[in-house]
């Protein structure tokens, strides 16, 4: 037996404790089973490469046990082991990084590191977060004795000889009594299916029950028989692990259930991302059902480091627009803080996010010319993807044009491109501007759209939550083109061509009607506009104007709040069609009651095709309707 004090070499120790400061105590666990699967893989490449002679590599596995009497817990593996002379080297010495130093040596011809998860130097040491004692009994793959090295967190250890004859290293840990949550198996359980679900060496906690088929001769209510088998937790070999001619359409849908088993829909589709130059990526992306609200759709990628899992905070590695999918993303070139929890933007981070974004264009460029029937039919679950792709990233804003559609209120679709050619003879105004006309709501806005389709106009259907800004956005990049809400104004003003109309009233008759109307209608609420319009068209409009109404929609959403607008109240202009004949009416009218009335029902009227109606006010307004038709 001897004794010493453990070599904590400052040239290292301290680039790797601001590198890998651990803040979060749980994440022990996931160290230690890292140590012990690198350990496993270790001896797997040094028994491909000839260098463990007389070794058999098997089918290892790691053992996770749990003595809740003893205040224990083991973790078990069959790997490489280790010599006196290594426990020396890799444990006494803190900040050693035995991983880096056999990925060095080991490399392949052509660089790639086997496989070897831990760069870690300080990851064994994160067992003392929760642990007052530890102890390792290791023997090496070589013909050398185990050796027993036990610590209770000082500096002071003691190394023995150890009777243990089986290669591979057990790591006991004393739970500490301010840890004592990780002495629950259910506690443990979560821990591994969150960090190790994916690993690549089969982990056992515990064993289940398997109910084995009946008998032939078993009668009816014979209870089926059972056994016990190891409850192994990971699938050591998850799906983006493979190559994509390896994989259905399956295939890729169980590995979904698997990784989201309360998610009841099957995914739109995906995207299996696999690159080993300039960086190493794999994974898969996939499309679920959007809804329109993006807030509740994040933190559904999750992030692995050789199939060990980071965290499901991907934002920098991710482009933002593409936070709102789901599936997973596995890159040992991804630089982590020192808890592995947060994700520092530097070069290979910025090629790996554009990476990203090329190959989800690509995908949906594909999906659009091989099957454009279907993508059409997908567009409404995946469109808040696009379009906040669009407004956030210029590059994908660049590629979506081959992809991203235009829907009208008919259920058409087109491209830009082709939205273009279909309206430019009927919808370029009189200044050779391409006015788009679109509606946000197709039951609330129905008469408006229904007066821009009786002139022969296509009305677009945009009713996303960041419509606003991405149009912006799209005016900015097309010359001599706008977009115009329907209700945003009458409908000879939408589009306005040489011809006017020319009004039935005269001037004075204008005048008299304007002053009357001003002296019933609320001016905090409407202003008054006397139009001269076609006669069938209604004889009160209510508009709110283009520019005054995108300016709160973007102050709503974050952006674009020009001078507070968001906190106005709500103006309107209220058009007074001069050629209807009840405006004629009203003028006409002799007694101011009447007339009064009739404005009042006129005006409600109008509120009521706005959607604008509501509460007393419509109260009133049924009861006022029931007395004129006495």
């Amino acid at each position: 037996m001897s004794k010493g004090t453990i070599n904590v070499s400052v040239d290292n120790i301290f680039p790797l404790i601001k590198k890998f400061l651990y803040s979060d105590h749980e994440i022990f666990l996931r160290e230690l089973i890292s140590n012990a699967t690198d350990a496993t893989l270790k001896l797997k490449h040094l028994a491909n490469i000839g260098e463990a002679d007389g070794v058999e590599y098997g089918n290892p596995i790691i053992e996770v046990k749990l003595d809740k009497e003893k205040k224990q817990l083991r973790i078990i593996d069959q790997g490489i082991g280790m010599t006196a002379e290594e426990v020396e080297k890799y444990i006494n010495q803190i900040a050693f990084s035995g991983a880096e130093e056999f990925i060095e040596k080991y490399k392949d011809k052509d660089g790639k590191d086997a496989g070897i998860i831990g760069h870690f130097g300080l990851g064994f040491y994160s067992a003392f977060m929760v642990a007052e004692k530890v102890e390792i009994i290791t023997k090496s793959f070589k013909d050398e004795p185990a050796v027993h090295w036990t610590c209770d967190g000082s500096p002071e250890f003691t190394l023995e000889k150890a009777d243990k004859k089986d290669r591979g290293t057990e790591i006991i840990l004393h739970i500490a009594e301010d840890s004592t949550e990780f002495l629950e198996e259910s506690r443990i359980s979560e821990l591994l299916v969150k960090y190790n679900k994916f690993m690549p060496i089969p982990i056992k906690f515990g064993t289940r029950t398997e109910t084995l088929p009946k008998p032939e001769d078993a009668k009816e209510d014979d209870p089926a028989p059972t056994q016990e088998v190891d409850n192994i937790i990971n699938n050591p070999n998850p799906a983006w692990t493979k190559a994509p001619t390896e994989l259905e359409d399956k295939d890729y849908n169980e590995f979904y259930r698997e990784m989201y088993p309360m998610q009841f829909e099957e995914p739109l589709f995906h995207i299996h991302l696999n690159v080993d130059y300039p960086f190493n990526l794999t994974g898969i992306l996939y499309f679920p059902k959007m809804t329109n609200d993006m807030s509740i759709q994040k933190d559904k990628i999750q992030l692995y480091q050789n199939q060990v899992f980071v965290t499901d905070n991907v934002e920098g590695i991710v482009p933002e627009f593409l936070t709102m999918l789901r599936g997973v993303i596995d890159s040992p070139d991804i630089p982590l803080n020192v808890s592995r929890s947060y994700l520092q933007a530097d070069g290979a981070v910025k090629k790996i996010s554009s990476y990203i974004t090329r190959k989800v264009a690509d995908k949906l460029k594909s999906l659009f010319n091989n099957d454009r029937e279907g993508f059409e039919k997908k567009w409404n679950d995946i469109k808040i993807v696009i379009e906040y792709g669009m407004l956030t990233e210029d590059k994908f804003f660049d590629k979506a044009k081959d992809f991203a559609l235009y829907p009208t209120v008919d259920n058409a679709f087109y491209t830009f491109s082709e939205l273009k050619d279909k309206i430019k003879d009927a919808q370029t105004d009189k200044d050779d501007k391409l006015v788009i006309l679109y509606a946000s709501n197709k039951e609330e806005q129905h008469s408006y759209i229904q007066a821009a389709k009786d002139k022969g106009y296509e009305v677009l259907l945009l009713d996303s939550p960041i419509v606003t800004h991405l149009l912006q956005k799209i005016e900015g990049s097309e010359e001599k083109v706008s977009f115009v809400r329907v209700d945003s104004d009458h409908v000879e003003n939408l589009i306005k061509k040489d011809d006017e109309q020319i009004s039935k009233l005269s001037d004075e008759e204008k005048e008299t009607l304007k002053t009357f109307l001003d002296g019933v209608i609320p001016k905090e609420k409407f202003t008054v506009q006397l139009e001269a319009m076609d006669s069938n068209a209604n004889p009160f409009i209510i508009t709110e104007p283009e520019f005054m109404r995108r300016m709160k929609d973007m102050q709503k959403t974050g952006g674009g709040g020009m001078f507070g607008m968001g906190g106005f109240p709500e103006m309107y202009n209220l058009i007074v069609n001069t050629n209807h004949e009840l405006v004629s009416e009203i003028l006409n009218t002799k007694t101011d009651k009447k007339k009064e009335r009739l404005v009042n029902q006129a005006l409600d009227l109008a509120r009521l095709s706005k959607n604008l109606l509501k509460g007393e006010e419509l109260t009133a307004f049924i009861k006022r309707s029931y007395e004129m038709i006495k």
